[in-house]
């Protein structure tokens, strides 16, 4: 019980400092000398970086799903040697990894969205999850181009799916519907632009 524990407080602690490390305002102070909070809509994310210096915001995808799966990864580890399934590791660390993005310590707690981060736990719970998920954003992206629309319906879909290619722990979909809600949340900015029409599309050059 003491290493259990031990394990979800270790896990969480450490998702959540580490995940604050935002590359987007990493990466904007290194290459621009600029950040990336004052530009744009200035959210620190993927979206806003491309939008605003263009094709270097791969970068910033790569480093931010990156973080993502060594986080989760190790959570699952983890949790697997604690005697506790590995997709429940993964889904509980993934949420607090979450949680260190969007509201990070390190930047008086304004940072991003997440929806990077939460692309890794997918993918690591379940890959045939992370496959359909991915299927809903490229459909959405590709025909609507509202990127913030996409990636809250390719995360929406998760719970659900998880009823219908099983579960390892009756936590993993409580925690999973936790993150998708957390997820909408942070994009209620987003939600208000779209109900009004001025979301801005995604551009892909």
């Amino acid at each position: 019980m003491i290493q259990v524990i031990f394990t979800c407080i270790a896990c969480a602690l450490t998702a959540y400092v580490i995940s604050g490390l935002n590359p987007a305002i990493v990466l904007s102070h290194l290459l621009y000398h600029e950040d990336i909070r004052d530009k744009g809509s200035g959210n620190p994310g993927f979206t806003n970086f491309n939008r605003v210096y263009g094709k270097t915001a791969w970068l910033v995808f790569i480093l931010d799903v990156g973080k993502g799966v060594v986080l989760c990864l190790a959570g699952g580890i983890l949790f697997t040697r604690a005697g506790l399934p590995f997709q429940l590791g993964v889904s509980f660390t993934g949420f607090f990894a979450m949680l260190g993005h969007c509201y990070p310590v390190w930047y008086r707690f304004k940072g991003g969205k997440a929806f990077l981060v939460a692309v890794a736990a997918i993918f690591l719970m379940d890959w045939r999850i992370g496959l359909i998920a991915a299927a809903v954003l490229c459909l959405i992206l590709f025909t609507i181009r509202y990127m913030s629309l996409a990636t809250m319906l390719a995360a929406s879909v998760c719970p659900p799916l998880l009823f219908f290619f099983g579960y390892a722990s009756v936590w993993v979909p409580v925690i999973c519907t936790a993150s998708v809600l957390l997820l909408i949340f942070r994009h209620k900015e987003n939600i208000k632009r779209l109900l009004k029409g001025t979301e801005t599309k995604f551009k892909f050059k």
